[in-house]
């Protein structure tokens, strides 16, 4: 079982990177959120796949019995669950906002930057 679920990682990984060296702005959207996916399901994966109890601390107990589930990676998995989508409404904020002001999802095309020259260019011309 823990080889399908590596294999899932693997072309989860590949094809989150293949996606991030797109020239459109959502492909490098969408390959972040596969790389998210992915690094959830490997933290997932590496605290063991086991049928053991929930991690629940029953009533009168001070800590969790034998046979219970690790709750870290359980935690980390839902931290990083709530940072990603975090990262992908402002990502895909930032996206909607750079189609509106530049008018094109394309890396090659949003370079307004590059045609005013260098701020420190007007800078040296005065000093000299």
């Amino acid at each position: 079982m823990s080889l399908i679920y590596a294999f899932a990682v693997a072309a989860q990984m590949g094809a989150g990177v293949y996606l991030l060296l797109s020239r459109h702005v959502m492909r490098i959207l969408f390959g972040v959120v596969l790389l998210s996916t992915a690094a959830n399901l490997l933290i997932f994966v590496s605290g063991g796949l086991q049928f053991t109890a929930p991690p629940v601390i029953p009533q009168g107990q001070q800590m969790l019995g034998e046979g219970a589930a690790n709750p870290l990676p359980q935690a980390l998995i839902l931290t990083a669950i709530v940072i990603g989508f975090a990262l992908v409404a402002f990502a895909a904020a930032l996206v909607l906002k750079a189609y509106q002001s530049l008018g094109s999802v394309f890396t090659d095309e949003q370079n307004d930057a590059e045609e005013l020259g260098s701020p420190f260019a007007k800078k040296a011309a005065d000093n000299v």
